[in-house]
């Protein structure tokens, strides 16, 4: 396995390891105990992966596309087991987890194709002929979230891969055997031995190490502005290169000429899709003024119809949170005595929260401007499409947004005025593989995914041939 020795495991060692239990968040059940990798141990695995990266460059294109299609097939053959694996870890519902997995399965699918397309160029001077190569970093460090453990994994790794770097992946404590059975299923397909590594533990010792390891080239991360920028701090000392997707607080935008009917149907998951637990979460909802009060009777019969429950249930649409500790964050932002359209949530045993829309609520209340992190929206009205752009931007995030209106025109000004790196018209689609991802201001730096994913993990070296000498 890609992972160093008992770092998985149903039975506590002896001290002085560390161990982390995995907990389904539909129950509170413990699934399984996994052992957090120590500083000494990311260091070892730096060195394995800086060895197993060399002989992976070196390798022919064709080869390592080879690889990682088979890679992509195995998964494909193992997507069930991965799917359970993210309910019973995640929380997921099973629908979820399954198109999960499968975009795990595309991602490598995708990324292999980009592997004999990785060119340089040729670019015309004077006096010879001058080209640029496009070499891999070396060794990657990816630090993957909760929310998203198996997709947001490979969004780094697969095209880390493909571009002919090593993979450290540092999974989030809480969900980490998606990731540690991705490990096992690369060596099942024939990737070299080290060259992906899985190093489940605390963000304290495994991931600092990662981030602070002059041996790595670049940290990828996935999770709170707060984190992200304490890792951007550390790796400015060392001048590492960094991809950061952090917050969000998206707007949802409704116009008084869109088709009403449809905006209102697709509100709901827009902010309650894996319990709001989604940085592309459309938790504001702005509402044009004229059509307010009926957008919101249209949307409480909505809210009220959204099943919440056993995520392994086929019929299911949205599960727990994550864990207790969320959950306590989650109601402190709904008070007793807020005006709000709620749905229902199972009691007892597990992680549950109702979908819950607040009105009535001021732009800067905490609700309003702060990301929640879970199934709750506010509902803001708007005169007019200046107030809209400017209730959009009214946040220190910039990452994702919906825009609802028949007018041509103005979706393409409100497009253009909204500061987020993922904007939608009559949808809320924010991520596919084969187009970038990211956010503005604080929502993160850079971009992931789409055409030009490989080259995020390359350096571009320039030479020039006298051809005159």
């Amino acid at each position: 396995m890609g992972a160093p020795p008992l770092l998985r495991t149903s039975v506590r060692h002896v001290l002085p390891y560390a161990y982390h239990e995995v907990l389904n968040p539909a129950t509170g059940q413990i699934v399984e105990t996994v052992r957090a990798t120590t500083a000494a141990e990311v260091d070892a695995a730096v060195a394995r992966a800086a060895k197993a990266q060399q002989g992976w460059a070196a390798a022919a294109p064709a080869d390592r596309a080879r690889l990682l299609r088979r890679f992509a097939a195995v998964v494909d053959e193992h997507l069930e087991e991965l799917a359970q694996l993210e309910v019973r870890e995640a929380g997921h519902t099973i629908g979820n987890a399954r198109w999960e997995a499968g975009n795990v399965r595309d991602l490598l699918d995708f990324a292999a194709g980009g592997v004999e397309r990785l060119n340089g160029r040729q670019i015309p001077v004077a006096g010879g002929l001058d080209i640029t190569i496009l070499e891999p970093l070396g060794v990657v460090g990816v630090i993957a979230p909760w929310n998203f453990p198996m997709p947001i994994a490979a969004w780094g790794t697969a095209p880390a891969l493909a571009a002919g770097n090593a993979v450290l992946l540092k999974p989030a404590e809480t969900t980490p055997l998606t990731a540690l059975r991705l490990a096992e299923l690369s060596l099942e397909a024939g990737l070299p031995e080290h060259l992906f590594q899985v190093l489940p533990g605390a963000g304290e010792e495994a991931g600092n190490a990662l981030v602070e390891h002059p041996g790595v080239a670049k940290i990828v991360f996935t999770g709170s502005t707060r984190v992200g920028k304490q890792i951007m701090a550390k790796c400015a000392d060392r001048v590492k290169r960094v991809t950061l997707e952090l917050g969000g607080k998206s707007p949802n935008i409704v116009f008084a000429d869109s088709d009403l009917e449809a905006a209102v149907a697709a509100t709901p998951m827009s902010f309650l899709d894996n319990s709001g637990q989604d940085c592309c979460a459309r938790t504001r909802i702005l509402v044009q003024s004229s059509v307010y009060d009926r957008f919101l009777d249209l949307l409480a019969p909505a809210i009220e119809s959204v099943v919440v429950g056993d995520p392994a249930d086929e019929n299911t649409q949205m599960g727990p949170l994550i864990s207790r500790a969320q959950l306590e964050r989650v109601r402190a932002y709904v008070p007793d005595g807020f005006k709000a359209i709620r749905g229902t949530a199972p009691e007892g045993p597990g992680f549950w929260f109702p979908p819950t829309v607040l009105t009535d609520l001021a732009p800067d209340a905490p609700a309003a401007c702060e990301e929640v992190f879970g199934p709750v929206a506010v509902v803001l009205p708007f005169e007019d499409e200046a107030d809209a752009i400017r209730l959009a931007n009214a946040t220190e995030y910039g990452l994702s947004g919906s825009i609802w209106t028949r007018d041509v025109g103005r979706a393409i000004r409100v497009s253009l005025a909204v500061a987020a790196g993922n904007l939608s018209v009559n949808s809320h689609s924010s991520v596919r593989y084969w187009t970038p991802f990211g956010g503005y201001r604080q929502s993160g730096l850079g971009r992931e995914l789409g055409p030009d994913a490989l080259t995020a993990f390359t350096e571009t070296k320039n030479v020039f041939i006298n051809t005159e000498a």
